[in-house]
């Protein structure tokens, strides 16, 4: 064999051996299910099923449930997250064990939640042996009794009857090793948290435990630090950053002309063949709007379509709306915070913010939803004065700045632009508003409940931040003379805007001279004194007249700029005291400090300007992270949001003294169930036992 041929033959094996290692590296950089290992069952009922990729959820939870972690995964209904633990469970599992109890719970808060995650379980588990079985409430015990005769391995039930018959057969669950809580908000939120602690505590210590949430209340928090073993917090990172497509924008107005500006916007700026979500406070103001934008569309048609949901709508309500909504027939959804948690719509393209959110992670919340997989999206938010504070924390959220609408600026970008509304526009559409309201009676009783709802909002709405109220006083005067927003400007000439240029001057006059000097002609002490007052405060009047102008010349396109405004405080001081002027003027000199102004070019801060963001996100313990994820929301209900009631006491004859009213024995006491019904909290009514004698 001759060198030539060596050479050809090592070069033609290098080849075969790079194109391996090229294979080998496709396989490895695979995003398909085949990554996670998964046994043949479960894989090839996944293909059948005709997944092929997994959602962003899927690909960070399924790793780490199937290293045995507890987890707390944050993922919206429509993410994938019944796939999420269903996947884990039967790689677990792997087949029906008939000497064995059930070895797999998952609770969900309501009978049709349960139903589908059944039927999925059947879909997905198809290739395998293993059983499922659903425990309801609104159905016989006796075949509930039946059905846990069978040995089923997993278990999908509601905590209301499972906890029942818990009691009813004395059910031993030492032989279950994962357990589910799918929609813990909802759990929590219904009030099934007694009814968890009592079935956690009879699970047995070693078990695997996950927590599915679309958001995460105090109390959710508080449960899965006690009920989980060193969890670990899964949030995908999209919620907390905000889209490149998303558009922001930002109106001033006050709070009665909100109904006004969103009627124009439905009408004139957002395109007919885009939808609507628009997020208001109480479920009061989804009355009261919905009935006001039926009115409007009997007038023109799939303009003001809309469907509503609230927390207390019922659910076949509440899914017929979000099915009128995904397939069209409904342009606007008008929803709470509360009741759009775990709501997935995945081709959203306006978000209305009808009332500001109050804190930034609510914010995100709502406009996180717009925006999505490449789509273009845009935020329109309604910002009266009692809501400017919340806007600055905002903007330090999210880390970036806010532009004030300037006089003559032509940009046709309006993103991140904050202005004000033409005062045409809102007179226009205030008579539209007032003639339907003077022929339909129905909505002017919903129009004074939504208004006395507003009020109890206010009362349990979260405050602002010390720091963004300081900013809001700084910026104060550049606010009141922000210019219209420029996309208003593309439906109005210059001629219709000139009457919102005389009401915006007449806004910000404000008068030279004060009452005392009305009638300076007559010979009046008070004039006299505001006189030598004026003559004597003349210096410093000029300075904050420059500070103000300084103020309101900022240029925003470059960065924030922190000024310190000087409190100037005026007494009014004897007129014998007046003649002292230098000697003053000497002293404030001396109290005055030098400050040293900061080259930019060699100065480098102590923090970089993303800091709060970045902190937001980078990695924590699980403690610190629940307590940053932590989002409690406020109820739409007016009678919820009242806050605590007196506790009330009467005279027991027995006890001989006061006792709470509601306060009973643990005998008598009573848990409503998920059915809405009132029964003893032992749930004993030996139903087993009878059962039993009839067999």
């Amino acid at each position: 064999m001759n060198e030539e041929d060596f050479q050809q033959d090592f070069t033609f094996d290098g080849e075969i051996n790079k194109t391996k290692n090229l294979k080998s590296k496709k396989k490895n950089k695979s995003n398909g299910f085949q990554s996670f290992g998964l046994s043949s069952p479960v894989f090839k009922a996944i293909m059948k099923r005709g997944y092929k990729v997994p959602t962003p959820i899927q690909r960070k939870a399924i790793p780490v449930i199937l290293k045995n972690k507890d987890i707390v995964a944050m993922a919206r209904t429509g993410s994938g997250k019944t796939a999420a633990f269903l996947i884990p469970m039967f790689e677990k599992l792997k087949g029906h064990d008939p000497n064995s109890g059930p070895r797999a719970l998952i609770l969900s808060p309501t009978r049709e939640l349960a139903l589908q995650t059944l039927k999925f379980t059947k879909e997905l588990g198809k290739l395998t042996d293993l059983i499922a079985t659903a425990i309801l409430g609104g159905e016989r015990l006796e075949e509930q009794f039946s059905n846990l005769h069978a040995h089923p391995d997993i278990i999908i039930a509601t905590p209301g009857r499972f906890m029942h018959l818990c009691i009813e057969m004395d059910l031993k669950l030492y032989d279950i090793k994962y357990v589910v809580f799918d929609e813990a908000d909802r759990l929590f939120e219904m009030g099934f948290q007694e009814q968890i602690n009592d079935i956690v505590k009879r699970l047995p210590s070693q078990r695997q435990t996950l927590l599915f949430s679309a958001t995460l209340s105090k109390i959710l928090a508080e449960f899965a630090k006690a009920g989980l073993y060193e969890p670990e917090l899964i949030r995908l990172d999209i919620e907390m950053k905000l889209n490149e497509n998303l558009k922001l924008l930002f109106f001033h107005l006050r709070h009665d002309d909100k109904t006004a500006l969103l009627l124009y916007l439905l009408r004139s700026i957002i395109p007919i063949d885009q939808q609507i979500v628009l997020f208001v406070a109480t479920r009061h103001h989804c009355e009261y709007l919905k009935e006001l934008l039926e009115q409007q569309q009997q007038q023109q048609q799939n303009l003001f379509s809309a469907v509503t949901i609230y927390s207390t709508l019922d659910h076949t309500t509440r899914k017929i709306n979000l099915s009128k909504y995904q397939t069209g027939k409904a342009r606007i959804l008008i929803v709470t915070d509360i009741a759009a948690r775990g709501l997935d719509i995945p081709s959203l393209d306006n978000v209305i913010n009808y009332h500001f959110p109050a804190t930034p992670k609510l914010f995100l919340h709502r406009v996180g939803r717009v925006a999505r997989a490449g789509r273009m999206g845009t935020a329109y938010s309604f910002i009266s004065t009692d809501e400017l504070s919340y806007l600055f924390d905002i903007q330090e959220f999210i880390g970036k700045t806010i532009k004030y609408a300037i006089n003559n600026d032509n940009n046709n970008d309006y993103h991140l632009i904050f202005g004000n509304v033409p005062q045409t526009i809102i007179d226009e559409e205030s008579d539209t508003i007032k003639k339907l309201t003077e022929i339909n009676i129905d909505l002017i009783n919903l129009f004074q409940v939504q208004q006395n709802a507003y009020q109890h909002y206010l009362r349990s709405r979260p405050t602002s931040t010390y720091a963004s109220i300081k900013q809001m006083k700084q910026y104060h005067n550049q606010i009141i003379n922000m210019d219209i927003h420029p996309i208003f400007k593309q439906n109005y000439i210059a001629e219709d805007l000139t009457p919102n240029i005389l009401i915006q001057q007449l806004k910000t006059f404000r008068a030279k001279n004060t009452i005392f000097e009305v009638n300076p002609s007559s010979n009046n002490t008070a004039c006299a004194i505001m006189k030598r007052k004026r003559a004597h405060d003349e210096k410093l009047i000029l300075k904050h007249d420059k500070k103000d102008q300084s103020l309101s010349e900022i240029n925003d396109d470059d960065q924030t700029k922190t000024l310190e405004v000087d409190n100037l405080t005026i007494t009014i001081q004897d007129p014998n005291e007046l003649d002292n002027d230098n000697n003053m003027e000497s002293s404030r000199k001396k109290k005055k400090k030098n400050r040293r102004e900061v080259d930019k070019e060699f100065f480098i801060p102590y923090q970089p300007a993303d800091f709060k963001r970045e902190k937001g996100l980078e990695i924590q313990s699980f403690e610190r992270q629940t307590n940053e994820a932590v989002m409690d929301l406020t109820n739409d209900d007016g009678t919820q949001i009242r806050g605590p009631t007196i506790q009330k006491t009467k005279w027991d004859r027995k006890k001989k003294k006061f006792v709470t009213v509601g306060q009973t024995d643990a005998k008598t006491k009573k848990i409503k169930t998920e059915s809405g019904q009132w029964i003893q909290a032992s749930y004993k009514t030996n139903a087993k036992i009878e059962y039993i004698d009839r067999k």
